[in-house]
């Protein structure tokens, strides 16, 4: 039969009609998928572009959780540097209970504990004062034989730039000479004044250590104590337990890196004054010392107290002296990334060195010197907190 609206083919049912200008569809044949992957059903009323490209979606989710830890992370280092002062007592005070506690813990066996925090503090004081006037002993009693080496040194230095392959000329040498004292001539006033206005760090330096100071007393005092008051006066009882996870993981983990990077510190400190000595080099126990407290930046800070250790050894004792140095800075960096390291730091939370690296470069963008030095140990606790936090599998 055939009509207006089709036709009845030969097996009863009826076809449609042909439309002008219409054309054939086409069907699309997908290729099978290979045998082992996993197919994953698109969830029921899910959009098409979760359906097509689920991959895109999972991006997706990741890109706006890892935004929003950024701008949390960025956030605290800006309210971190309004009250940079602050900030960084409290490290410090940080720094000193770790030190100082286990020492009061060990005197509270036989003396009471008020007694342990002031022996502990004043002793420790005693201590750093020494060392700083055994330093200045040091410089004041070589300060007449440094002033004619440094000056035969830089006629060695002189010397050693007239010569293959730099070829400058005593003309050459002479002219800046000149350059330099006509700079510090012309532009004495500004920096007299920049002088000046760094009293104004020097009071808050001094500020900033009566405040950590302060502090130390009652965190190795009653450490705990505070932590529990702060706990149950902020927190609902519920998240109480997770916290307190959270709070013994940064602890240990702070504790952990601060006297581990001490010991690695003071082990540098001995080898670098142990060689300095050996070779003769003029200031060897202030080059020390400034080594001991450069190694807390960690990949950074060693490299260039060895350097300037260098600029000594090359003005104080000449070219051979400096490469001897120089050979010292790649003896102690392997010591210190081979062996101190990864048997000192095994106890603590031990990070990557390309993490560590990155972590030092963006402290030290946000903050300078001081982001640079509390950048490792704050990536160190939060990488410690997280993973206390972290739900453990199913058996």
């Amino acid at each position: 039969m055939v009509g207006g609206a089709g036709r009845w083919t030969g097996r009863g049912r009826r076809a449609r009609a042909a439309v002008l200008g219409s054309r054939a569809a086409y069907s699309v044949r997908l290729p099978p998928v290979p045998r082992g992957v996993p197919v994953v059903p698109a969830a029921p009323g899910a959009p098409r572009a979760g359906r097509t490209v689920p991959w895109l979606r999972i991006a997706g989710a990741y890109a706006w959780r890892l935004i929003l830890v950024g701008i949390v992370v960025y956030g605290v280092f800006i309210v971190l540097g309004r009250f940079q002062l602050i900030a960084v007592a409290l490290f410090l005070a940080l720094v000193v209970t770790t030190v100082l506690r286990p020492v009061t813990d060990l005197l509270n066996r036989v003396l009471p504990r008020p007694l342990c925090v002031a022996v502990a503090l004043v002793g420790s004081l005693l201590l750093l004062m020494g060392l700083l006037a055994l330093v200045g002993n040091a410089v004041a009693g070589e300060s007449a034989k440094l002033v004619g080496d440094f000056r035969d040194g830089v006629h060695r230095i002189e010397q050693w730039l007239q010569r293959p392959p730099f070829r400058l000329g005593a003309g050459r040498l002479s002219s800046l000479q000149d350059q330099v004292t006509h700079y510090v001539s012309t532009h004495r006033a500004s920096l007299l004044s920049n002088a000046v206005s760094e009293l104004g760090v020097i009071v808050e330096v001094i500020t900033g250590g009566a405040l950590a100071l302060f502090a130390s007393v009652f965190f190795i005092h009653s450490g705990e104590r505070l932590w529990c008051w702060i706990r149950d006066q902020l927190l609902p009882s519920g998240a109480r337990p997770a916290w307190d996870r959270a709070g013994s993981a940064a602890w240990r983990t702070f504790a952990g890196y601060t006297r581990g990077i001490i010991i690695v510190a003071a082990t540098n400190a001995v080898l670098v004054g142990a060689a300095l000595l050996a070779l003769r080099v003029p200031l060897a126990l202030p080059l020390a010392l400034l080594e001991f407290f450069a190694a807390f930046v960690p990949l950074v800070g060693s490299p260039v107290a060895l350097g300037v250790a260098t600029i000594v050894a090359l003005a104080g004792r000449g070219p051979l002296t400096a490469v001897a140095v120089l050979a010292l800075i790649v003896v102690i960096g392997q010591i210190e990334g081979h062996v101190l390291h990864p048997l000192v730091m095994s106890w603590a939370v031990r990070l990557h060195p390309l993490v560590v690296a990155v972590s030092v470069l963006a402290g030290s963008i946000v903050a300078g010197v001081i982001g640079a030095v509390v950048a490792v140990p704050f990536v160190s606790v939060a990488w410690a907190v997280h993973r206390a936090l972290r739900p453990s599998p199913p058996p």
